[in-house]
């Protein structure tokens, strides 16, 4: 697929990032050196360089992939109580996925403390957006306090997030989707 500038992303940045995703994502982004990202992926130092100046812009990069993904489902819904409902039922679908290790922003924020860091600060971003999307289709659905109820299902989120990883990853999902319903409840 061309980029914006028309051209065609390079192959070998490609395999840099989706390697560096699956390995961070599996093993955790501390554990897995530019070195083995390098050998699993079959490229040069030289060609990773010149790609990403650090092992924190090819994270950034990662977590930008994810994040990519996550508005594509939001934009796919029409605002309101739609898109929450698609929003949701994604998180929920992914909690009870195959080889799910957790949230990749939750663990990303654990392992980069630093708010000043470029992971740390994608992070933060990330959430951002979507307690934002929250507030908006919250608002949309008539909710009397978009923001409160935009707080709460985050925690939600998070807690669905972790308990999917830790716990019982159906009880999780059902959990989660059942407090959207409460939330929304309280709309109109």
């Amino acid at each position: 697929m061309p980029s914006a500038t028309g051209t065609r992303p390079s192959e070998a940045r490609e395999r840099l990032l989706r390697t560096a995703s699956e390995l961070f994502y599996a093993e955790g982004i501390r554990a897995v050196g530019v070195d083995r990202v390098l050998a699993e992926a079959n490229v040069t130092r030289a060609t990773f360089y010149r790609h990403f100046p650090s092992k924190d812009d090819l994270v950034v990069a990662y977590l930008r992939t994810v994040d990519e993904a996550a508005r594509a489902v939001a934009a796919r819904a029409k605002p309101g109580p739609e898109r929450l409902r698609a929003t949701v039922a994604e998180m929920a679908e992914l909690v009870c996925s195959p080889g799910f290790r957790g949230c990749a922003f939750i663990n990303a924020a654990a392992e980069f403390p630093d708010p000043d860091s470029p992971v740390h600060r994608a992070v933060t971003e990330h959430r951002q957006w979507l307690g934002s999307l929250f507030v908006h289709d919250l608002t949309e659905a008539g909710h009397p306090d978009p923001e409160g109820a935009a707080a709460h299902l985050m925690m939600l989120r998070d807690g669905a997030m972790v308990a999917g990883y830790l716990a019982d990853a159906d009880r999780a999902r059902a959990t989660l989707i059942r407090g959207l319903d409460a939330i929304l409840s309280a709309a109109r």
